[in-house]
């Protein structure tokens, strides 16, 4: 797999070296290297042979799409930025990603002991409900996105149980897909279930957690086989791109100010009929033809302007926070039950939205804007603050991959990687919703599968 890790590193290097469009030569080199930094913990986790799940390597891969692929491709939004705030950004990646990469070759690691690392909770009688409960997940997902049976005060308990249940049944269906392990039933089960769950999610004309979920059923596969299935990857990105091209203009047919409203489940097919008209009507509209689908997908998944915009405007004339939202962390923990009037989950992404001049305390409560980790660091501590989060993250997932090293992947651990896995991919979370997220998953994920144990096997 190595091999294959290089060749697309070379591939991606070629394309963007003869492709590029930006304002200064320096921002390809730039570029180049930030794709060249994001692929280097892939490469060696693929030529070390590692058992362990690639979580770091999969968070640090994902700064190429976030970060490299919208500097070179020249975002739009770039151009209301000096050449020399750009150039300071891409900077601040490169330093992120160097930082972390040492920082994670640095942290000593072993082995974890204890049953916890050790011993398989999801048996071979468990392991049997595994096949049903992408079904139950896809099930709810409907459920939840279409009707109002569900009461509201059961609503984020029963989120975060059925997304648990998605995350680990859908990681292992797609490992055992890999493995060829499958029978044609199963398989057939498992398509439909992920289609399914990605049709009604993405009627929210939110497409995140839709795309989370394929990334995340893609490296499953990936992880199991040692192989990339290329086709599949193209129509599937494809179809995401044309999805993309066209989001605006159906979040300005079902979205007021007021309300987001959903189509009737049985419209569905007319729904994305009319999506797909409006995403193909686009590119063929603009200059560049199709070949626009591919930017604005890397422009609706980039972060670069966003940190450019704290770059460019830290510390004056915004001083540095100085640690502000990291404040609000410890009270994410606490139990709603217990403090009613607690901040929301958004509350530090709300805070940076504000101070940088995106919305309005009122726009906040309605949408939020993502900002991820490096962009919040730098508006707190500048690149102390880059330096700061990049150790925090490479040494955490270092340390855990390490005690999950050559346990059972159906062990406690193994399931706690599977959920920092799907957690890799939300690169657009401040570091308190993202700590906070993940505790509540695995509060969630650990404890049925717990309960699962204890009464089933």
């Amino acid at each position: 797999m190595s091999r294959a890790v290089l060749f697309a590193l070379a591939a991606t290097e070629a394309y963007f070296f003869a492709n590029a469009h930006v304002r200064d030569s320096l921002h390809l080199q730039l570029g180049l290297v930030m794709i060249l930094f994001a692929f280097v913990p892939a490469w060696r986790w693929a030529k070390s042979g590692s058992t362990s799940l690639p979580v770091f390597e999969v968070l640090l891969f994902i700064t190429a799409n976030t970060y490299a692929f919208p500097l070179l491709n020249g975002h739009e939004e770039l151009l209301r930025y000096s050449i020399e705030d750009v150039t300071n950004t891409a900077l601040q990646v490169i330093l992120f990603q160097i930082s972390a990469i040492v920082v994670h070759a640095m942290v000593p690691t072993r082995p974890g002991r204890g049953a916890f690392w050790q011993e398989e909770v999801i048996g071979p009688t468990l392991s049997r409900w595994v096949e049903h409960g992408m079904t139950i997940s896809t099930a709810y997902v409907i459920i939840s996105t279409f009707t109002d049976w569900i009461p509201s005060s059961f609503g984020s308990v029963l989120r975060a149980v059925f997304f648990g249940i998605g995350i680990i049944c859908t990681f292992i269906t797609s490992r055992r897909l890999g493995q060829g392990s499958l029978s044609p039933g199963e398989k057939l089960m498992f398509f439909l279930n992920l289609f399914a769950q990605s049709v009604a999610i993405g009627a929210t004309l939110v497409l995140v957690q839709a795309i989370s979920t394929i990334l995340l059923a893609l490296v499953g596969y990936v992880s199991a086989s040692g192989r990339v299935p290329a086709v599949v990857t193209v129509v599937v990105f494809g179809t995401l791109a044309i999805l993309h091209n066209g989001k605006s203009e159906m979040r300005a047919i079902y979205w007021t100010p007021q309300e987001q409203h959903l189509p009737p489940a049985s419209t569905l097919p007319q729904f994305y009929s009319t999506w797909f008209q409006h995403g193909l009507a686009l590119s063929e509209s603009e200059p560049g033809g199709k070949n626009k689908m591919t930017s604005k997908l890397i422009e609706r998944t980039s972060l670069l302007h966003i940190l450019c915009l704290v770059v460019s405007n830290s510390p004056q004339p915004n001083p540095y926070l100085e640690g502000e939202t990291y404040g609000y962390i410890p009270g994410q923990f606490v139990p709603r039950f217990f403090w009613p009037e607690k901040p929301p989950g958004h509350v530090s992404t709300s805070r940076l939205s504000v101070y940088y001049g995106l919305q309005t305390e009122e726009e906040t409560h309605r949408t939020t804007i993502g900002f991820g980790m490096v962009a919040e660091a730098y508006a707190n501590f500048g690149f102390f603050g880059v330096i700061g989060i990049a150790a925090f993250l490479a040494a955490l997932l270092k340390k855990i991959s390490g005690l999950a090293e050559g346990g059972p992947l159906l062990s406690y651990g193994g399931v706690l990687m599977v959920i920092l896995l799907a957690w890799s991919f939300q690169v657009e979370f401040t570091l308190s919703l993202w700590l906070s997220s993940l505790y509540q998953a695995c509060l969630a994920v650990l404890g049925l599968c717990y309960a699962l144990r204890k009464f089933i096997n």
